[in-house]
Formats: structure tokens, sequence, C-alpha cells
């Protein structure tokens, strides 16, 4: 009887990994942060008003549900974000939960208009970098990335801003910041960053 009830959950979980591929999936739920992991500091995100404020010390907030078994390879990633006057934060993709530190696995796509770092919104961070701002402090914009193969796109208000290829825009020992597959994350950066996500949602590709 166990056996038999393990083998249809894992039908279950098959059958909604299948329909989650193909279609937007919201990740954040705006009452908690269930299948959620933050890192180091876990008080630098409150959920305010079915958002996610970002405000405080180092922390990173990994995606640790159930979509896409928290292993995502070629996806699209859609979130509604806001910056504050000289914040910064990022999207980690194709990343692991540590504890301490900055993530040492995937790739960082920036969020930033005024803060002093020149890397701004849409750059993956110190590989392919944008200098040039699309968006206001204090207006709700999306910043969209595309993940296909060595490929990264990224759009701000539907608008590409960066195209990546990390077969061209690379070359020698890519160490552990690359493209494979892994969760995304949300990062707080400092103390004087406030940066509100209010939808974090994802599309599977394959």
């Amino acid at each position: 009887m166990k056996k038999l009830f393990a083998f249809l959950v894992l039908c279950l979980l098959s059958v909604s990994a299948f329909s989650q591929s193909g279609e937007w999936v919201e990740l954040f739920n705006g009452e908690n942060f269930d299948g959620w992991k933050i890192s180091e500091n876990p008080s630098s995100f409150t959920i305010v008003d079915k958002t996610i404020k970002v405000d405080g010390p180092r922390g990173h907030a990994f995606y640790d549900g159930p979509v896409g078994n928290h292993d995502f390879k070629n996806f699209e990633l859609m979130v509604e974000v806001k910056t504050m006057p000289k914040a910064n934060s990022g999207i980690f993709i194709h990343t692991e939960y540590q504890e301490t530190g900055w993530p040492n696995k995937g790739h960082e796509i920036q969020v930033n208009q005024t803060h002093g770092d020149w890397r701004k919104t849409g750059s993956v961070y110190s590989f392919k970098d944008v200098k040039e701002t699309f968006v206001e402090d204090g207006e709700w914009y999306t910043e969209h990335v595309i993940v296909k193969g060595n490929q990264v796109t990224v759009k701000v208000n539907g608008k590409v801003i960066n195209e990546y290829d990390e077969s061209k825009d690379r070359t020698g020992d890519l160490g552990t910041k690359k493209l494979s597959s892994g969760t995304i994350a949300l990062q707080a950066h400092d103390p004087q960053s406030v940066i509100y996500y209010r939808s974090v949602k994802i599309k599977l590709l394959d």
C-alpha cells in the first residue's frame, strides 16, 4: 500500500511538472516565503502589502519550492520590481543555496538604476554589462530574463537591453560563474538599498 501511495504521489508530481512547462507560474504567493530559503540575514526580506520588501544587510532569497524541482535550465523569468534611490539588488540564475556570501554559482542579472556601481539593470554582472538606465527609481517595471542554451536575453519593459552569448562572450575556464542549471535568487545587497518585488514568475522551456 505504501509503495502504491508513493507511486501515485510520484505520478502527480510528474504531471504537475509537465503542466508547468510552457506556462507562467508565480513563485511568490504574496503571503509568505513558502518555497523560499533565505540566507545570512533573513530579516532583510519582509512582506509588505503582498510585496517582497528587500531592506537590510546582505542576504539572498533562493527559490526552493516544487516548481521544476527548483532546478531550471532553459526558462523565462519575469519579475516586477521597483528600486528606491541608490538601491542595488540582483537576480541570480543557475545558482544554488549557500549560507553566506555572494552566490558562487551561476550569473547575477543586475538590478540598479542609481547605486554607485556603474553596472546597471540588465547587466550579466561583470561578463556583459549595461551602463545605461532605462527606468527611474520609484517606478514599477518588468525585468524579463530569457535563458536558452548558451544565451541570456534581458528585457526591461519589453525592450531588449542585453544579449549575452557565453560561447562567444567568454573564453578560458569558466569556473562556477557560468550557465548550467539551478535555482533563482533575489539579492539584498546592503542596508542602504531598498527594493520591492511584487511578482516573480517563471516559464519552463524544457
